[in-house]
C-alpha cells in the first residue's frame, strides 16, 4: 500500500492557509477516489484508504501541528508496518514559485519544520517528498506561509491542486525518478492546469517518459510557455510563533 501523508495545522485559524496545502492535496485526492466523509481519526492523524485507479492507497492528514507531525508519521508506519519506499511526503515551500512542484527521493528538512520532525522521530530521512510552490515572501516567513493565497493565487490554486494529485498518482505507479522526470520541470501559466496531454488520467499521462521536442521535459518551452528552470531551498528562520506553526 502507497501512503501519502499531507502535512498541515489543524484548527480553523490555519485552514486554507500555505503551510496547510498539503491537506488541501489530500483532500482532493479523497474527493477523486469518492473517500470524502470516510476517514478514521487514529494515529493523531485523519486517514482513510481504499483501491483507487489499481492502486491500494492511504490518504493521511497529521492532526498535530507542523512542528508535531513526525509523532503521526511514526505512529501511521508502525501501525501499517509500512516501508519507507511506499511513503509519500506532501508540504508548501515558498523556496519555489507558486505553482512548481518538487518532488525527490530522501534529502533533508530544507527548513520545512514538518519535515523535520518527521526525519527526527524516523531517525531517517529516506523517504520520498514532494514539495508544492506556495510564492516567495514579501513579509516575514512566518507570516507568509500562515497566510491565504490571493485572489489571483486562489484562481489558480484548483489547477494546481489537480496537477499535484496527478504527480501523486504517477508516484504511486511509476516510482520517484519518472514522476519527477515528468512534474519537476512543469509550471502553471495563466490558462492551464497540467501539461499538454495529462487532462487524462495519471496512468495515461505516464505513459510518455522520454524528452520529446518542445515538452516541457526537454528545456524547451512547449506551446503553453511551459519550461524547465532551476530553483533553489531557502531556510525557513524559525521565530517564537512558529512553535505552534
Amino acid at each position: 500500500m502507497k501512503i501519502v501523508f499531507g502535512l498541515g495545522n489543524p484548527g480553523s485559524r490555519y485552514a486554507e492557509t500555505r503551510h496547510n496545502i498539503g491537506w488541501m492535496v489530500i483532500d482532493r485526492l479523497a474527493d477523486r477516489a469518492g473517500w470524502a466523509g470516510r476517514g478514521k481519526e487514529r494515529d493523531a492523524s485523519a486517514v482513510t484508504w481504499g483501491h483507487y485507479r489499481d492502486i491500494d492507497l492511504m490518504l493521511v492528514k497529521p492532526l498535530t501541528f507542523m512542528n508535531e507531525s513526525g509523532l503521526a508519521v511514526r505512529k501511521v508506519l508502525a501501525r501499517q508496518k509500512a516501508p519507507l519506499e511506499d511513503v509519500l511526503v506532501v508540504v508548501d515551500d515558498f523556496a519555489l514559485p507558486f505553482g512548481r512542484l518538487r518532488l525527490r527521493e530522501g534529502g533533508g528538512a530544507g527548513g520545512h519544520n514538518g519535515l523535520r520532525s518527521i526525519i527526527g522521530e524516523l531517525g531517517n530521512q529516506r523517504f520520498a517528498r514532494l514539495r508544492v510552490g506556495i510564492g516567495e515572501p514579501d513579509r516575514a516567513a512566518v507570516d507568509h506561509v500562515l497566510s491565504r493565497f490571493s485572489l489571483a493565487e486562489r484562481a489558480r490554486l484548483d489547477a494546481l491542486l489537480d496537477a499535484t494529485a496527478d504527480a501523486i498518482e504517477d508516484w504511486a505507479r511509476d516510482g520517484v525518478a519518472r514522476a519527477a522526470t515528468r512534474w519537476n520541470p512543469w509550471q502553471l501559466d495563466g490558462t492551464s492546469g497540467a501539461p499538454e496531454g495529462n487532462a487524462a488520467p495519471a496512468a495515461e499521462a505516464s505513459a510518455s517518459d522520454g524528452p520529446a521536442a518542445g515538452d516541457a521535459r526537454s528545456g524547451a518551452a512547449d506551446a503553453d510557455g511551459i519550461v524547465r528552470r532551476s530553483t533553489g531551498w531557502r531556510k525557513l528562520l524559525p521565530r517564537r510563533e512558529e512553535r505552534r506553526s
